[in-house]
């Protein structure tokens, strides 16, 4: 055990002890699966004493009157912290979730990126005046909901915390986080790095928990206002049906079966690299992994052998060693269920092109690792490739003309992202504006800028992250009208 103390969860600026009668948390290390430590667990007492104590640290005038530079200057002040503890930070996830050790250090610096940039659009973004249609000055106002809860996944959990975070802050709002019971410990860290910063007590509150326990209490309890929620489509649509009863606003982004497609007149070699770097990076447990790759006919046999040579080449191993380009799954469920997923297909007739099955070497026997695959020999109608899988596993799917490859791109029940590669940037146009994705990337992949809205459509998901709508996303707006006739 990395660590025997049980780290407690956070309340009202302090460190507390779990719900009574409920099970701390045990944290894995699935590279090798050893214990990390414990951590306490809220179930529905904690939940109503964390909302009940961000309700009021909401309606402090401390807080809700804090003029836009104060508040801005306490994001920044976080993401110094943040920056100044960024390899505590890495560490923790590497150790929670598996992934390697250069892209820890990279999310590190991208969330101490979202809190500076929402620091400036909090200063930097107010009200509205409004056109007049008679003697009156009117305009729109912006104010937070309250008190908002925010659900984060495993995969990415200090990027995720940081986008959800910080704009609820910089909105006006307390926030209640509820990180993934898989990794619960970047989110306490930055509880306290906040604290450190200025933030009011009560205002950044840290729930460790699972979605039954905990997650439930708190989208059910009738003092949070709004909810955001990243994860599984199906836990998302039972949010989304309790938020309808509270008419409560939520934002929602869920799953992804992303299209990545090749052109005859791509760049094989850069596309080959995109399309491994989609999938492979961070074991593909990412919802842009771009896990089904669409490849015209006549450059899909060139690109299946570059690709399947690089995917046999990728250096699978611990997360902090050297040169390691793709670390374990998350947990030994979550690999077993990959590894399930596959053998399925397997068994309706798919080619398993690369990968397919846990690695070798003994120096990994006791990890959640599971090499990265290619599939082939299937259409789009395969459950394989209908299917969110979360792991390292692309679905190979060769297609003819243009109008052929819109149609299979868009037969999916997700529309979150989606790659295009080709030369004839008039083809990129018109296939970009067809696809039903909220994100399309055209010769880049997994690009992604703070400052741009990002989304899903059909089963990916409602609302728009980032950019100052992604503030906007934790404000409602309010009319106020001055009248400028004479007074008698």
């Amino acid at each position: 055990m990395t660590d025997s103390s049980l780290k407690k969860m956070w309340i009202g600026g302090q460190a507390v002890d779990g719900d009574a009668g409920v099970a701390p948390l045990v944290s894995v290390n699935p590279a090798t699966g050893e214990v990390n430590y414990e951590v306490a667990a809220a179930g529905a007492k904690a939940a109503d004493t964390a909302v009940r104590v961000a309700d009021e640290a909401a309606r402090d005038k401390k807080w809700r009157n804090m003029l836009p530079p104060a508040r801005a200057a306490i994001l920044s002040r976080i993401a110094d912290g943040m920056e100044r503890r960024s390899e505590e930070l890495a560490r923790l996830q590497m150790i929670e979730n598996g992934k390697v050790w250069r892209e820890c250090q990279t999310q590190v610096k991208s969330a101490a990126a979202t809190f500076r940039y929402y620091a400036a659009v909090c200063e930097t973004t107010g009200s509205e005046v409004t056109p007049a249609r008679g003697d009156y000055l009117s305009m729109s106002v912006y104010e937070p909901y309250g008190v908002v809860a925010a659900i984060t996944p495993w995969n990415s959990p200090m990027t995720m915390e940081a986008q959800k975070v910080a704009p609820a802050l910089a909105a006006g709002n307390a926030v209640i986080l509820k990180p993934s019971e898989i990794t619960p410990s970047t989110g306490l860290l930055l509880a306290e790095i906040a604290q450190e910063a200025g933030l009011p007590p009560g205002i950044l509150n840290v729930l460790p928990g699972t979605g039954q326990q905990v997650g439930a209490a708190l989208v059910e309890h009738p003092r949070v206002r709004m909810v955001s929620f990243t994860g599984g489509t199906e836990s998302g649509r039972r949010i989304a049906e309790t938020a309808a009863r509270k008419l409560m606003p939520v934002a929602l982004e869920l799953g992804g079966k992303s299209p990545h497609i090749v052109f005859n007149d791509a760049p094989v070699d850069s596309a080959v690299a995109a399309l491994a770097g989609g999938i492979f990076e961070g074991s593909g447990q990412s919802c842009v992994a771009g896990s089904r790759a669409f490849v015209q006919r006549g450059v899909y046999d060139e690109v299946v052998a570059k690709l399947s040579a690089v995917a046999r080449s990728l250096k699978v191993d611990l997360p902090d060693a050297a040169g390691a380009e793709m670390g374990p799954l998350a947990t030994f469920a979550h690999r077993d269920k990959v590894a399930a997923m596959v053998e399925a297909a397997r068994a309706a007739g798919a080619d398993i092109l690369a990968g397919g099955a846990r690695p070798g070497s003994q120096a990994l026997e006791r990890g959640a690792y599971y090499l990265p695959t290619l599939i082939g020999g299937i259409d789009n109608h395969a459950a394989i490739a209908q299917q969110e899988i979360f792991g390292p596993v692309l679905c190979m799917i060769p297609f003819d003309d243009e109008d052929d490859l819109i149609t299979q791109a868009n037969n999916s029940c997700f529309g979150l992202a989606s790659g295009v590669w080709t030369r004839d940037y008039q083809r990129a146009w018109r296939v970009a504006r067809a696809l039903e994705a909220g994100t399309v990337w055209i010769n880049t992949y997994k690009q992604l800028s703070i400052a741009t809205p990002f989304g899903g459509f059909k089963d990916s998901g409602i609302g728009r992250e980032k950019g100052v709508s992604g503030m906007r996303l934790y404000q409602q707006p309010k009319g106020i009208y001055f009248g400028m006739s004479p007074m008698a």
